[in-house]
């Protein structure tokens, strides 16, 4: 099936490009919100995403993404790009394992970086009311997230860097469709995530959980459900909101409109 093939080749670009593929928005639903005779379209997002990520500990990550798409699809399939922003906090990222250090704060926290996600959508009909369709989405951010920490080691004052690099995650994943009334879309559905990041201290303090080698973390659970519904407006607009749950609960809504 044509949609199927644009995964593949998708898939193939995603994988092969370096670093490729973390957080990038929203699934959507399986079926494409472009016309049916082929067409672009475009859209915002907003999504509000928590996670937990490990090395030898264990860090709660909270980030909110906001990012601009644009597509293109026809009939059962879609391909995609976006563009767009996030914040990124890690718990306890600074936390003293050592009475005889002590820090200014416990948690890392920066603000807007950029990051780019591809993605792709095949969907297959069963009737008019109920489809399953399959997806592929990967994000890369372009630059380094960093936050400076200070504190004493037996008395002595420090500061510290940390930075957290090549972030980047992959998603694969199933959804069944409804269309109820009105052309609203339910949908549900299982995926599959893994993410990762390289973790770095400036200079080495004793007590603190990471240091200056290049500490891989990545996503605790690799599997998770999603839920959503989409909504047609007006004149070409629908509204996505979705729910996705994998080691924590993360929720976005966005605004499409098809040409």
């Amino acid at each position: 099936m044509k949609g199927l093939k644009v995964i593949a080749i998708s898939a193939f670009i995603i994988i092969t490009v370096n670093g490729t593929a973390a957080a990038g928005g929203l699934f959507g639903p399986p079926q494409t919100v472009s016309k049916e005779a082929g067409g672009l379209h475009t859209g915002i997002g907003y999504e509000r995403q928590e996670d937990k990520y490990k090395n030898d500990t264990e860090h709660v990550t909270r980030q909110n993404i906001v990012y601009s798409q644009l597509g293109y699809g026809a009939q059962n399939w879609e391909i995609y790009g976006r563009i767009g922003v996030s914040d990124l906090k890690i718990s306890d990222a600074f936390s003293s394992t050592q009475a005889s250090t002590t820090t200014s704060k416990n948690d890392f926290e920066d603000n807007w970086k950029f990051f780019g996600t591809l993605g792709a959508k095949g969907f297959y009909p069963f009737n008019k009311t109920f489809g399953i369709g399959a997806f592929m989405q990967g994000s890369y951010y372009f630059s380094d997230f960093t936050d400076n920490v200070s504190g004493t080691h037996d008395g002595a004052p420090f500061t510290t860097e940390l930075k957290v690099k090549n972030l980047w995650d992959v998603n694969f994943g199933l959804g069944f469709q409804a269309t109820v009334p009105y052309g609203i879309k339910l949908y549900i559905g299982p995926y599959a995530y893994y993410s990762e990041a390289k973790v770095s201290l400036s200079a080495d303090i004793p007590g603190l959980n990471f240091d200056t080698r290049n500490v891989r973390v990545h996503n605790k659970t690799n599997v998770g459900g999603f839920t959503g519904v989409d909504v047609p407006l007006v004149k070409g607009f629908h509204l996505n909101v979705e729910g996705q749950y994998s080691e924590r609960f993360s929720v976005g809504v966005a605004v499409t409109y098809s040409y």
